[in-house]
């Protein structure tokens, strides 16, 4: 083989090679292109799904923050700040005219009407007594009817509506805010108005038993006290401090109590003998509900309880009057002879109603 065919295989093989590198170079720029084309798309499909993401979380808000609820709140506290940017400059140019010194009393004044305004709504919140409430009621209105009567002496003086324009001004922002306060009072959760009254009740429980038994308390508070703590409860140791006390496991009885009871008893029971005619023995109250006598609208009319063996009397009439006989021995006459079935079985109900009879005039006596 000659040296230029020799050249002329190194050229095709060169030649081939470097098609082969195009090839390759083509297919991986190609496999790029697509790479960027994947991702851009990726890119753009996810700029999409944040787009409609930040548009629902925007709706979301949107009814989040159009409720009723969120309107009339943010309603009134626009009202109140419109009401204490109207009111202001009226009392600072008021006392500013009299001294420079004056210059923070408005400040103090309309600060104390909403302080005494946001104290009522804590103790709606806290549920504290109605005298509290009130009494910031009171101070929150005292305050604002002064900023009211400044700024209608200010503004009179320029004409009569702005008087009583600057005075309604410094009256509506507590007041609306008070009628806000009574809205969501009145509607607070059942459950929760439940769980307030319930506590309230409790409250009300426990002043009254300081009150009535303030001994049984206090002895109650020092066992609570001397146990390790949280291992009394209260309600325990006023039952031991009452026992204590007064001898008897039951908080609502005492030794006095007692006795008036069983007084009351023997007096019920004496009242009852006299109703009667007569004293009655519990046996025989007893014995006379287990076996009473026999009814004549039970029995009809000619029937009896058991059979007579007496004979009947004769039919033809007598021819005079009988004389008992002077001589001989009585005779004696023959007692009536049971037999089963002639008395009517007692219902269970009287049965029981005889037990617990029996029972309660044993108690009355004095036996247990």
């Amino acid at each position: 083989m000659s040296w230029f065919e020799e050249r002329r295989k190194d050229q095709d093989a060169a030649a081939e090679r470097a098609v082969k590198l195009r090839a390759a170079e083509d297919e991986r720029r190609r496999a790029n292109r697509l790479a960027d084309k994947a991702e851009r798309r990726a890119e753009q499909q996810q700029r999409r799904r944040d787009k409609r993401e930040r548009r629902r979380e925007r709706a979301q808000a949107w009814t989040k923050n159009t409720t009723a609820r969120v309107l009339y709140s943010r309603g009134t506290v626009a009202l109140i700040t419109a009401s204490v940017l109207a009111s202001l400059p009226a009392q600072v140019a008021h006392f500013a005219s009299i001294s420079l010194m004056l210059i923070t009393v408005p400040f103090a004044l309309e600060g104390a009407a909403w302080v005494a305004a946001f104290g009522v709504m804590y103790a709606d919140e806290k549920g504290l007594p109605t005298w509290v409430r009130w009494l910031l009621r009171g101070m929150c209105l005292s305050a604002a009817g002064y900023a009211a009567w400044i700024n209608y002496g200010y503004g009179v003086q320029t004409a009569p509506a702005v008087g009583y324009g600057l005075a309604a001004v410094s009256l509506l922002g507590p007041l609306f805010f008070e009628v806000r306060q009574w809205v969501t009072t009145l509607t607070i959760d059942p459950a929760e108005r439940k769980r307030r009254a319930e506590a309230k009740a409790r409250a009300k429980h426990a002043k009254q038993r300081r009150k009535d038994h303030q001994d049984v308390v206090k002895l109650a508070r020092r066992l609570v006290s001397a146990a390790p703590y949280g291992t009394l409860d209260f309600e325990a140791a006023f039952s031991a401090a009452w026992e204590i006390f007064y001898g008897t496991d039951t908080p609502c009885m005492t030794p006095a109590l007692h006795a008036q009871q069983v007084a009351s008893r023997r007096s019920l029971t004496k009242a009852m003998d006299e109703a009667n005619g007569a004293p009655i023995s519990v046996r025989g109250r007893l014995l006379a509900r287990l076996h009473p006598a026999p009814s004549a609208l039970l029995y009809g009319p000619g029937s009896s309880q058991a059979t007579s063996q007496i004979p009947p009397p004769s039919e033809k009439p007598s021819s005079g009057p009988q004389k008992a006989p002077t001589k001989g021995p009585r005779p004696k006459p023959v007692p009536p002879v049971r037999r089963k079935g002639d008395t009517a079985p007692y219902h269970q109900a009287a049965k029981v109603a005889a037990a617990d009879t029996a029972r309660k005039h044993l108690v009355a006596n004095g036996h247990h």
